[in-house]
């Protein structure tokens, strides 16, 4: 119980830092940019390699079931829809745990081990402000991109495989994708990654700082963000999906 409130109250911490204006006009420019050239080069080949492998294997799953049923010009806007609304956020976030989020709470929790978070209180520096919200604020701002990446990376091996496979011309193709992609999907796509992204980061961080016993410690906080991660995502995307992009439908319409 002890642990689970001292989460809570980090968590507390860490969004009254992250909301706070006075705070964020403190940031450290440098130590953002340095945390954003962490994740990229670490994640930018694996989210290329698995958006494209997936696309390749949804589309051998679909296109030949379109092509019984003589609907092939169907088939770019059906992967559009797929890779934009859940393929690519989810699959691009999952990449983001595993290196960049393991990665977040091993260099805390290894920082809170040494007791290098409590030389900071020394110095009279804010261990949230300077280590925690320029990692999160790096995650909000890369993960979108990633997934917009995603997307077209996507498209363009389904593209590919639908040419070499079942001679569907790429002209034809996307003009499919064109009829299904719209703004609002878009708009849909990348709050489902900051929101993403604002769980991961946050999760990462937490149980980074709150690390105990050692390497025995560090080791169990990883395994425990990773998991606790994964199960946020998978969570959220089911809400965020059937409840509140439903309700965003009507509100967007009435722009």
């Amino acid at each position: 119980m002890r642990k689970f409130l001292e989460k809570i109250y980090i968590i507390l911490k860490i969004m009254f830092n992250l909301f706070s204006i006075s705070n964020i006009c403190k940031l450290n420019s440098l130590n953002l940019l340095r945390q954003m050239q962490t994740i990229i080069p670490a994640c930018l080949p694996a989210t290329m390699i698995t958006s494209c492998f997936m696309s390749l294997v949804f589309s051998l799953q679909i296109v030949k079931e379109f092509l019984y049923l003589n609907a092939s010009d169907l088939v770019g806007s059906v992967l559009t829809i797929i890779f934009l609304r859940e393929l690519s956020p989810v699959l691009t976030s999952i990449i983001l745990i595993g290196k960049i989020g393991s990665y977040f709470t091993a260099e805390l929790a290894t920082m809170k081990i040494t007791e290098q978070i409590d030389v900071l209180y020394i110095l009279n520096i804010n261990p949230i402000s300077y280590l925690v919200i320029p990692r999160i604020l790096a995650f909000i701002i890369i993960l979108p991109l990633l997934n917009c990446l995603s997307l077209l990376t996507s498209l363009s091996s389904s593209s590919f495989i639908c040419f070499i496979l079942y001679n569907i011309h790429p002209k034809m193709f996307f003009l499919s994708v064109l009829t299904s992609l719209s703004y609002q999907d878009l708009i849909k796509s990348c709050l489902k990654t900051i929101i993403f992204a604002l769980f991961i980061s946050t999760i990462s961080c937490v149980w980074g700082l709150t690390s105990q016993g050692g390497a025995k410690g560090v080791g169990e906080s990883i395994t425990k963000s990773v998991v606790i991660s994964l199960l946020s995502v998978l969570c959220l995307d089911f809400i965020l999906s059937y409840y509140m992009f439903n309700s965003l439908d009507s509100v967007l319409k009435s722009l």
